[in-house]
């Protein structure tokens, strides 16, 4: 099994080949509203570092929200495009499982945090459970002020927050006692995101490439309307300006 993820609903855009439980090549870029210009040329990128060809590649995994709106076309678009071209199933994940999925192996609740521009965040609730993590309730989205009462109320407390969003307010975080994780896991990654899928290819828990959709958390960006506006096949469409 050779899974090809795409995750480009944040700032940092990444791409990776996986093997099970190993990441064969990946490539990533830290440079804001660069999604289409990047995707095509890293997985042509992994592919020549592999050392394989377009068609080793069994399954598709890719970042399907919440995030930012031009780049969640951008990904899912691609895995759309790449995956029906080959016949191909697909797995769609949320980058806030992907982000608390890096931070399964510690003994305490996990809040993943998501930048959300417009003076809002996206979060979720987590804990650690055989194989990766279980979300605790629905994601949600709203103001530092929420989440930090959220926090607050919370019982278990001690939590480790991890996310862009999190660093964009670590004091309100940590006066709220929580713990918040460094930059290095700040983004949701594509190497994690294809380990996170894996079993549900092996399950054959899969969708078909045109069944993939984003998740949005806002009504706004949900009512632009993704189907009226096409599913910029391979990154072409025109853009729109996040935030």
């Amino acid at each position: 099994m050779l899974i090809l993820g795409l995750e480009t609903s944040t700032l940092r855009s990444s791409v990776a080949l996986v093997q099970r439980d190993r990441v064969v090549a990946s490539a990533s870029l830290g440079v804001a509203r660069r999604h289409g210009e990047f995707v095509a040329p890293a997985i042509r990128f992994c592919l020549d570092q592999a050392g394989v060809g377009a068609d080793r590649i069994t399954g598709v995994a890719v970042g399907v929200g919440p995030g930012l709106f031009t780049g969640l076309r951008v990904g899912i678009a691609t895995a759309q495009s790449f995956a029906a071209a080959r016949q191909l199933p697909t797995v769609g994940l949320s980058g806030l499982d992907v982000l608390a999925f890096r931070e399964r192996y510690v003994d305490r609740p996990i809040c993943a945090v998501i930048d959300a521009r417009r003076g809002e965040l996206f979060w979720a609730f987590y804990r650690s459970a055989p194989g990766g993590v279980q979300r605790q309730a629905p994601m949600q989205v709203g103001t530092i002020d929420t989440l930090v009462a959220e926090l607050t109320a919370h019982a278990d407390g001690d939590h480790l927050v991890v996310g862009d969003g999190a660093l964009a307010h670590r004091d309100r975080l940590e006066h709220a006692e929580a713990t918040v994780a460094g930059p290095d896991v700040a983004w949701p990654d594509a190497a994690d995101l294809a380990e996170l899928s894996a079993p549900r290819f092996e399950r054959e828990q899969t969708d078909r490439p045109d069944d993939l959709r984003p998740i949005y958390l806002r009504d706004a960006d949900a009512r632009i309307g993704w189907e009226t506006r096409g599913r910029l096949r391979g990154g072409t469409a025109g853009e729109r300006t996040d935030g």
